[in-house]
């Protein structure tokens, strides 16, 4: 397991009912297949050792020891490898018999885990063969050679490497209250469930549900693995489904119905997880009582022996890695996109409301936060029943404006029907420079942000003559970098944008654009979201264009926003990172790029923090939030060494 992340897979071999031999040699396969691709554990299907329609077979004493002697057949096959395997097979305990998974690594059995749920409804009489791991009494039994404790108690079992995982056995995951709830609250990090679930019309959408949630309740890896081709289709059909979840999300997933056997493999991020569970103070209440449970030795804690493996490879990730996680899939752009806009112009709306504001004043720019700010506000306008022209934009050219910033915004307000100020802050902020003593010809940081402020003191002074509210545009991306004026356009009455990051808001006012405006509109949005971003403060070149661009002087706002994603979200370090940024933007940057930007965002992220501890409000969009009022509290004086240090000594 390295960078937190753990190999699995689910397989699914050939069968032939009750022909035992054949059936270890197909396990046998897979294992070793699996072993080779640097899988770390597997799971088969339910009773995968003798096949699950055995029906009566199963109180055949000659297929109960053939069984045995398969495992002992498998143990030895596992001798040399470092693999996990967890494979399915019926185990006499005393005058019981278990429908149990066994875990096996290195020729040892590490623990069986009897089934606690079995159905005996429909199709399905199980009962008639098997007892419930709930008819058991902790007892100690001689099998493969091994003597080995079988506890109807949940048990939880810990890799070499610390990972933590659990098993079920099919049905365990219908119930209403499955095993695997106990169990990750103990700790299991992953849940493998050995199933032999049959095919039904629309079964399987209602099983797949059944798995995300449960993968996204327990916020655990979930992997699941169902009898297919082989088994018996005297009454029922076994279609072979194979599928891995990361706390909801599927991951991976076979072929159903397939005639030959399958195997699926994924990497799941167990520091996620962690970070996930870390976080959730919900889940981590209910742990209480089940960790009062193991100290009080009602749970069966395995500790995997620390044993040098035979085969180290080196690290290949194999999973894909998304470079703008804030991005929503294209299937799900206009759902996505609707939906945050609404919570935008929702937030604004009760704004308005509670405040009784007449008004709402925007600095217009032609960029593409104020538009976005603009966008909404004139919906919220619009969903009140109030008249636009009592939005006021406010045009403010200053010594760096661009005549197609200008022009955009001046259309822009036009077509949309809102009331245009224009207010040139030239002549006040040189009459500033004068009265400061600074010279105009040098600029420097005290030249851009006085005309930010001046700005800024321009809209509050409207909103207070018009009894409105200055409504601010700065998004995520500026304040996780502090690229904002303190107390210049960092501060406003209410900032609509605060959660989304820059790399949304473009597809944002695409889809504004796209979605029924006036053609006017469109053509100025669609212009809008292709200008160079800036803030411009500093004078064009000499052919009229911008020549601050923001990106130059703070990096690419992508690399940016996906640090900030996985920073915040999950807390990975500069290490985790950068690795993953590598990976995500393999043929983009190279890795002396993300290092340098990396080093960057860091850096503004730590020493900027005393902006964001007085932000004004903001409506929380996301999963990924800086307000200082619920997502995000730091000290504005806390230390970044130790982070800076390992970013810098990547390379």
């Amino acid at each position: 397991m390295e960078y937190g992340f753990i190999k699995v897979a689910t397989a699914i071999p050939s069968v032939k009912v009750g022909d035992v031999k054949f059936n270890t040699r197909q396990i046998e396969s897979q294992i070793a297949l699996a072993e080779g691709q640097g899988v770390e554990i597997i799971v088969f299907p339910e009773l995968c050792i003798t096949g699950y329609t055995c029906q009566d077979l199963f109180l055949q004493q000659m297929l109960l020891e053939s069984a045995e002697t398969a495992m002992m057949m498998l143990l030895d096959f596992t001798r040399q490898l470092d693999i996990i395997s967890i494979v399915g097979l019926p185990v006499v305990v005393g005058d019981l018999l278990l429908n149990c998974a066994a875990i096996i690594q290195h020729g040892k059995i590490l623990g069986l885990v009897p089934k606690t749920y079995l159905p005996n409804y429909r199709e399905f009489y199980e009962k008639r063969w098997f007892a419930s791991a709930q008819d058991l009494r902790e007892t100690t039994v001689r099998f493969a050679g091994h003597r080995i404790t079988v506890t109807p108690d949940p048990q939880i079992f810990i890799t070499s490497e610390g990972a933590q995982f659990g098993v079920e056995n099919c049905e365990d995951v219908w119930a209403p209250a499955p095993p695997s709830n106990k169990l990750a609250l103990a700790g299991a990090e992953l849940i493998f469930n050995l199933s032999a679930s049959d095919e039904l019309s629309g079964k399987h959408t209602y099983l797949k549900s059944l798995l995300a949630q449960q993968s996204a309740r327990t916020i655990t890896g979930y992997i699941y693995s169902s009898c297919g081709f082989g088994e018996s289709t005297q009454d029922v059909v076994f279609g072979g489904n194979a599928l891995i979840y990361e706390n909801g999300s599927l991951i991976a997933e076979g072929e159903r119905f397939s005639l030959e056997p399958q195997m699926r493999i994924a990497q799941i991020d167990i520091e996620k997880l962690r970070s996930e569970r870390r976080t959730n103070s919900t889940y981590v209440n209910a742990q209480r009582n089940v960790k009062y449970a193991i100290r009080s030795g009602r749970y069966s804690v395995h500790n995997i022996e620390m044993l040098a493996p035979f085969n180290r490879r080196d690290f290949v990730l194999e999973r894909e890695i998304d470079a703008h996680p804030f991005i929503p899939h294209e299937a799900e752009m206009g759902v996505t996109c609707e939906e945050i806009f609404n919570i935008q112009l929702m937030g604004v709306a009760k704004r308005i409301v509670h405040t009784g504001a007449k008004h709402l004043i925007l600095g217009i720019s032609g960029g593409l936060d104020s538009t976005l700010a603009l966008l909404v506000c004139v919906k919220a306008f619009d969903k009140l029943g109030m008249n636009r022209k009592d939005i006021i934009g406010v045009t403010m050219p200053g010594f760096g404006t661009t005549d197609r910033t200008y022009r955009n915004a001046i259309t822009l307000m036009g077509s949309l029907g809102v009331t245009i100020r224009e207010i040139s802050i030239a002549d006040a902020v040189e009459q500033h420079f004068k009265d400061i003593g600074h010279d105009i010809s040098v600029h420097d940081v005290t030249y851009e942000n006085a005309q930010a402020r001046e700005r800024t003191q321009i809209l509050m002074d409207l909103s207070n003559e018009l009894g409105g509210i200055v409504v601010g545009t700065g998004d995520l991306s500026e304040l996780a970098l502090g690229w904002a004026t303190y107390n210049g356009d960092h501060m406003s009455m209410y900032g609509v944008n605060a959660s989304v990051p820059k790399t949304l808001i473009q597809h944002m006012v695409r889809y504004v654009a796209e979605s029924g405006v006036d053609e006017k509109s469109r053509v100025t949005l669609l212009d809008i979201v292709d200008t160079p971003i800036s803030p411009e403060l500093t004078p064009a070149d000499e052919s009229g264009e911008i020549r601050q661009k923001t990106e130059d002087l703070v990096g690419p706002y992508e690399l940016h926003d996906f640090f900030l994603y996985y920073f915040l979200r999950f807390g990975f370090r500069p290490k985790k990172l950068f690795f993953l940024a590598c990976r995500a933007f393999e043929g983009v940057y190279d890795e002396i790029i993300v290092q340098k930007w990396l080093v960057v965002f860091l850096r503004r992220f730590f020493s900027q923090q005393f902006k964001r501890s007085c932000l004004p409000d903001g409506p929380k969009v996301g999963n990924v939030s800086l307000s200082p009022r619920g997502d995000w509290r730091m000290p504005s004086d806390a230390s970044s060494a130790i982070w800076l240090a390992e970013a810098e000594s990547l390379l």
